[in-house]
């Protein structure tokens, strides 16, 4: 019996393993075909084979200081021999960096126009992949491609996802497999072949050294949000070919309004502004229009929510405790909109006009700031004698304010003339108690003000949420009207930029 089952497993193994193990081998075959088969081809992004990009420097704006170090890649690339009997080089790699939406890809495109270069972009994330060596692999292809069809441009977006430091620890050997590579190709060619590689990245804290060093990427430029002047050019360029209402929009008002918007979110305003006319069937797009897409893109969308007119009554204290004391720390920033309709999470909100870009902001200005941040809830106490979670958002902002005049500027009391973040030096229990009282003793002290100007201030307060229940929405005009017996008694003696919006949102945040 024994040597019959034995007889069996010698003729099962001898005619279906083999046969098993062929289907086996032709199934790994076919899966690893299919993955190859599917690995993007490498060609000049969104473009033919030798085309050039569309993008020209009349569609870039708010970058000047940017636009204008990369007109030497652009007029190395045009004439490189004015360069090269001189002994210069391009540089290999420009490495663009800063918040999402401020313009990179757009600058690699019109570099690679006004150059006559082709435009080869590739996402570093799609370098990454599971199998070994394939991430290799497209680098040498990328490369490759772009010797053969120079003059071009190597954009590679999102860099970190491919060029973050490696650790040492052998965890991501694929990834470091990649990152070698990308060295490798960046360390292979010259500059007259006329090649140059541009990455972009949100995150340059992230990258490894050795990707940064003079060679590879010689030159990082910050791009970042755009100022004033930058972002009226910007609009400028986004309203280009739409048919604006000449006596009613001002882009200038509009450029004041979107204080830290980026290139990408100006934009969305004004297309937001033009499915805006085109939902009344308008010809043209209005400042009202406007008005609405930077409320849309920033706020949220509309919301009406059911409140009960107890939650009506607070809500309308609690927003009209911000548009007080923001008239009251005239300093500090200038009230253009109050409202008690829900947008996005915040059940209402208040709207600021920011004063001019600046960079620099006393003691005092930002104190001022943190009362405004913490008059809806001082409105609160002061007319209910309780306060309720509709601050959660305030008290984030004013906390920030806070942890940064302790953490970084030395604004505290006690501390003036060193940095007490933990991440610099090893910070003592005794330091780290005082740090912390410090920024509690800013962020009561600037509540405390709150609460006794409200009440000192109590019957504008009460016109203001009387006002509100009854409209819902107040506009500067409106405001003015309301508080034109009441004198400024801010403690800041200049005036000082602000966010764009810093909004009193009861239930959520914006």
């Amino acid at each position: 019996m024994v040597g019959h089952w034995l007889h069996a497993a010698a003729d099962f193994a001898t005619t279906w393993l083999p046969l098993a193990f062929l289907v086996i081998l032709a199934l790994t075959g076919w899966l690893l075909w299919k993955t190859v088969g599917m690995m993007p081809r490498v060609k000049p992004a969104n473009l033919s084979h030798g085309a050039k990009s569309q993008t020209t420097w009349a569609d870039v704006a708010g970058v000047e200081e940017v636009r204008g170090e990369l007109m030497e890649v652009v007029e190395f690339m045009r004439d490189p021999k004015r360069f090269q009997r001189l002994g210069a080089k391009v540089p290999k790699g420009i490495l663009l960096y800063g918040p999402p939406g401020t313009g990179k890809t757009l600058l690699a495109k019109a570099v690679a126009h006004e150059s006559g270069a082709n435009f080869y972009s590739a996402s570093a994330s799609s370098f990454v992949e599971m199998f070994a060596g394939l991430g290799a692999a497209r680098i040498r292809k990328l490369f490759n491609e772009a010797r053969k069809n120079a003059p071009a441009i190597v954009f590679i977006d999102e860099l970190d996802a491919v060029g973050a430091q490696r650790t040492g620890h052998g965890f991501n050997r694929e990834q470091d497999q990649t990152l070698n590579q990308l060295l490798v190709e960046l360390d292979g060619f010259e500059g007259a072949e006329q090649v140059v590689v541009m990455g972009a990245s949100n995150r340059i804290q992230d990258l490894d050294p050795a990707l940064l060093r003079p060679g590879r990427f010689d030159r990082s430029m910050l791009v970042p949000p755009p100022d004033l002047a930058g972002r009226e050019a910007i609009l400028r360029v986004h309203t280009r070919g739409k048919p604006l209402n000449i006596d009613d929009v001002d882009l200038g008002l509009v450029a004041r309004q979107t204080s830290g918007l980026t290139g990408a979110e100006l934009a969305n305003v004004c297309n937001e502004a033009a499915i805006k006319a085109g939902r009344r069937s308008d010809l043209t797009i209005s400042q009202a229009d406007f008005d609405w897409a930077l409320e849309r893109v920033v706020a949220g969308l509309q919301q009406r929510k059911v409140l009960t007119e107890k939650e009506r009554r607070i809500l309308a204290y609690h927003e009209g405790g911000h548009a007080l004391m923001a008239h009251l720390m005239g300093s500090v920033m200038e009230l253009q909109k109050v409202t008690i309709v829900s947008r996005g999470n915040a059940l209402g909100y208040a709207f600021y006009l920011p004063g001019e870009d600046r960079y620099l902001h006393t003691k005092e200005e930002l104190a001022d700031r943190m009362v405004v941040a913490l008059a809806g809830r001082a409105a609160e106490e002061v007319v209910f004698g309780r306060v309720t979670n509709g601050a959660a958002d305030d008290l984030e902002k004013v906390t920030e304010i806070a942890r940064a005049m302790v953490f970084e500027w030395g604004m505290s009391d006690m501390v003036t003339s060193r940095t007490m973040r933990a991440d610099n030096y090893a910070l003592s229990e005794a330091t780290k108690r005082v740090r912390d009282e410090e920024q509690a003793r800013l962020t009561d002290g600037a509540y405390e003000e709150a609460v006794r100007l409200l009440r000192k201030h109590r019957a504008p307060l009460d016109r203001i949420a009387s006002e509100l229940l009854e409209k819902e929405t107040l506009v500067r005009d409106q405001l003015r009207a309301l508080v034109e017996d009441v004198e400024p008694e801010s403690s800041a003696s200049e005036t000082v930029g602000v966010p764009r919006v810093v909004a009193s949102d009861p239930g959520g945040s914006v």
